[in-house]
């Protein structure tokens, strides 16, 4: 990379990180209670990253939350609860098999969990009385986010309607909201998966393992590698392969799929983000295949 390229991504990072710190400060001083969804993923990590130097060195002034749908992986689970320790944060956990113990939510007959959850993260939000909720959302990732305001408003049902976005003119952000409404905030909505990686890199972020290339089992379904767990495991014809992987992005282990590669440094992952002519979402999420609007519908409803 040339000088003249180099400074101007550093410029672009630095642009990106007061956009995001700013947002977060004018959440601290217009609502009454934030949180930030937190699930140990690359996005969520970073989104806490920003908020600790946005308040340095004062302590985070709002509490986590991590809707849990008991299909997690294990290294990922392990990293939330490290980094939640490691900094004296408040965690909030959701458990989406609560809500299918209790018989508010039925188990899906594919045995994925990411749909169920909405309930009881519109559950929680009401418990608590959140009216800010921070997300790791970005515009690149998909084409219903890329409608997303960064002040999302969300109605008393929690649902999202794309005719009630707000402009957001010279960085000026409009929270007003009824009561019983929250606004969901996106302060990485500019961002893209290369300058996420980039920023990692500059700021040297802490991430779970299972980003960098390592020996997995997994098999082929649709497209994707995907691997065994308390999901579920290959079907008939499925054939299981131990190769070398890392994941793009991690969610619900039953439709998050691996990518074949080789990246065991930041370097090496962004080299390969650079290539790819595919967002990690479009990639690897089976969830959002469900149909050409999966994610649309899906926040409608009240989704991340």
């Amino acid at each position: 990379m040339t000088t003249a390229a180099t400074d101007a991504a550093t410029d672009n990072l630095a642009a990106l990180e007061s956009e995001a710190i700013h947002i977060f400060r004018e959440v601290a001083g217009e609502f009454d209670r934030p949180v930030i969804l937190f699930s140990g993923g690359k996005d969520s990590t970073l989104l806490l990253h920003l908020a600790i130097k946005a308040f340095w060195p004062a302590p985070v002034p709002f509490p986590l939350l991590h809707v849990d749908t008991g299909h997690n992986f294990d290294e990922v689970i392990a990293f939330r609860d490290h980094v939640v320790a490691k900094y004296g944060l408040r965690l909030i956990v959701a458990h989406v098999q609560d809500w299918i113990d209790d018989g508010r939510l039925t188990e899906r007959p594919d045995g994925t969990r990411n749909p169920l959850q909405t309930q009881p993260l519109l559950d929680t939000i009401t418990e608590h009385k959140f009216d800010a909720v921070f997300g790791g959302g970005r515009r690149d990732e998909e084409r219903a986010r890329a409608k997303e305001r960064i002040f999302s408003l969300r109605n008393a049902f929690g649902q999202w309607d794309p005719r009630r976005q707000r402009p957001e003119l010279w960085n000026l952000y409009n929270g007003r909201h009824r009561p019983g409404e929250h606004v969901r905030v996106f302060p990485l909505s500019n961002w893209t998966e290369a300058d996420v990686w980039n920023y990692i890199a500059r700021e040297k972020v802490e991430l779970p393992s299972i980003y960098y290339a390592h020996r997995r089992k997994v098999y082929q379904r649709d497209g994707m590698w995907l691997t065994e767990g308390p999901w579920g495991g290959p079907r008939d014809g499925e054939e299981v392969k131990e190769l070398t992987v890392r994941y793009r992005t991690v969610g619900d282990g039953s439709c998050t799929g691996a990518v074949e590669s080789t990246a065991s440094t930041v370097d090496e992952v962004i080299a390969e983000v650079m290539a790819s002519r595919l967002t990690e979402r479009g990639a690897t999420r089976a969830d959002d295949r469900l149909s050409e609007a999966a994610m649309e519908d899906r926040k409608r409803e009240g989704y991340f």
